[in-house]
């Protein structure tokens, strides 16, 4: 039986008009090899405006079938393609069967029940641009990334619900789409089932975590660092940890779980660390959790490190995390700048022998760039080192096209 919902907003209606458009030859030699983004500036052509959400049907000058996607006027990114190729119907049976093929792909990361919080949709690498689900034990979150879902809501939800095998689904909003109109939804409303009365409880590799649904950044939780936090417990027996940009404390769960002696945690937000002290709590049935002595501190990354670099404070095992630093392309440079400096100030406060771990989720940093400028600030400092890993996505996370590659991370061992 589909479980009920509270979808009682005024959605608007799915215009029954498709948009034809034409695109300038590279455009549509994009679209044929799997790129999912038409920009405004690549189309010649297009029948008639429509409001976000319609069918955009790409034709070729020939008046053939290119692609079909979903119209947003209010972005630059006007058409988001859901399929290319053969014509195709995008009804309830086209999302159905989408959502189908995202889960078998999961299959394996949640066969033994060991992780209850994982990624069911990666927006367009799975075929569904613009919309991320993700699940936390016995609740969904979907957040939606562009006004043109809002029409396909109703039809969409039950089946959102189907997918993840829950009876709660809360819906967030991309700061961009909560700005524009909303029919009546909002950020952090609850979709279907009852209110969460607060951090909803999820497992990471048999390792409890409580993820804040309803308000918490992104959807509540970062699943796209599962691997890497899993790989930093297995390096953490008997070690001092520190952990920066910790946010709601993931990487120091999995370190204290792996035997870390101490773990130190660093994150500007103070609600942050009362989350990363409250998931060490939700763990302390584990002797190794228990044992390992856990301090906080709230603070700039930048200023606490260096501080602690002239202190003379040194750690083993030092996890560098820090937020997208290039969210447009005109802050590539500054960003970089700002990565070769949290890496001179983590090599600064990690013992020679010591590991350090340094992640970039900015998109527009490619993976060659962020591990080029990494060896050269190290030996820069006149130190040697020995990559232990060189990490990207997780199988939830997968990445279809260029844009989609924004996480890369680095193990590194500094020499003596």
């Amino acid at each position: 039986m589909p479980v009920p919902t509270n979808l009682t907003a005024a959605l608007p209606a799915l215009d029954a008009r498709r948009v034809a458009v034409r695109l300038t030859r590279d455009a549509l030699r994009q679209v044929r090899g799997g790129h999912p983004w038409v920009y405004d500036g690549s189309i010649t052509s297009a029948s008639h405006d429509a409001p976000p959400g319609a069918l955009a049907v790409v034709f070729d000058d020939r008046r053939r079938f290119a692609a079909i996607g979903l119209w947003d006027p209010t972005s630059p990114l006007r058409v988001r393609v859901l399929h290319a190729g053969a014509p195709a119907t995008v009804d309830d049976a086209f999302w159905a069967q989408r959502l189908d093929r995202a889960m078998q792909q999961r299959a394996a990361l949640v066969a033994d029940g060991a992780t209850t919080g994982f990624r069911c949709v990666n927006g367009e690498s799975d075929g569904l641009p613009g919309l991320v689900l993700d699940r936390y034990g016995d609740t969904a979150v979907v957040k939606l990334y562009t006004p043109a879902w809002f029409p396909h809501l109703t039809g969409l939800v039950p089946l959102l619900l189907a997918a993840a095998g829950v009876e709660r689904l809360v819906l967030r909003l991309a700061r961009t789409v909560a700005e524009g109109p909303t029919h009546g939804l909002a950020d952090g409303q609850v979709l279907a089932g009852t209110v969460p009365d607060g951090p909803v409880e999820f497992l990471e590799r048999r390792l409890r975590f409580g993820a804040d649904v309803v308000h918490g950044q992104k959807t509540g939780h970062f699943l796209d660092q599962r691997d890497n936090r899993a790989l930093v417990g297995t390096m953490a027996a008997g070690l001092d940890v520190l952990d920066v940009f910790a946010c709601t404390g993931g990487f120091g769960v999995h370190a204290a779980a792996g035997g870390a002696r101490t773990l130190h945690t660093v994150d500007l937000s103070e609600p942050a660390l009362a989350t990363a002290r409250a998931n060490m709590v939700r763990n302390h049935a584990l002797p190794a959790v228990a044992a390992c002595r856990h301090t906080t501190e709230a603070g700039d990354a930048f200023e606490v490190l260096a501080r602690h670099a002239a202190a003379g404070r040194r750690w083993d095992l030092v996890v560098i995390d820090p937020p997208s630093f290039a969210p447009r392309q005109d802050a590539v440079e500054r960003g970089l700048r700002a990565y070769a400096r949290l890496t001179e100030l983590g090599l600064a406060v990690t013992r020679r022998g010591g590991v350090l771990v340094q992640s970039s989720c900015s998109s527009r940093i490619d993976a060659g760039t962020f591990h080029r400028q990494l060896r050269d600030v190290i030996t820069g400092a006149g130190h040697g080192f020995q990559e232990l890993a060189r990490t990207g996505h997780a199988v939830d996370h997968p990445a279809t096209f260029p844009e989609a590659h924004y996480l890369k991370t680095a193990f590194l061992r500094i020499d003596p």
